[in-house]
């Protein structure tokens, strides 16, 4: 069974930091591509992240380069989000995704002060 685990979200003060994990089971995670996308209340899906299956290459969306970082270990079978420099509109919902839509659950992460 295909597994994605989001984990690491939290509440943070602007202008803080979390990182987040995504750890997938159940297929060849080094074969895919992963991305991240977030949902913010009321609102549609935004792609924040996606890097390739040997993690060389990485795009970022405009509202979040510069200060978030893609990464993955495939030996461990994870992806993760660095997220510095956080503002209260990166608040949301954070999930990862294999570019065929399977997701996991998703993480809170929420800046407030």
């Amino acid at each position: 069974e295909v597994q994605l685990v989001e984990s690491g979200g939290g509440m943070v003060q602007p202008g803080g930091s979390l990182r987040l994990s995504c750890a997938a089971s159940g297929f060849i995670f080094s074969r895919y591509a992963m991305r991240w996308v977030r949902q913010a209340p009321g609102k549609g899906p935004e792609w924040v992240s996606i890097i390739n299956g040997g993690g060389v290459s990485t795009t970022y969306a405009d509202s979040v380069k510069g200060r978030f970082t893609i990464s993955r270990d495939n030996a461990k079978n994870t992806l993760y989000l660095q997220m510095n420099s956080l503002k209260p509109e990166d608040t949301a919902l954070y999930y990862c995704a294999r570019p065929d839509s399977i997701r996991g659950q998703g993480t809170q992460v929420t800046v407030s002060s």
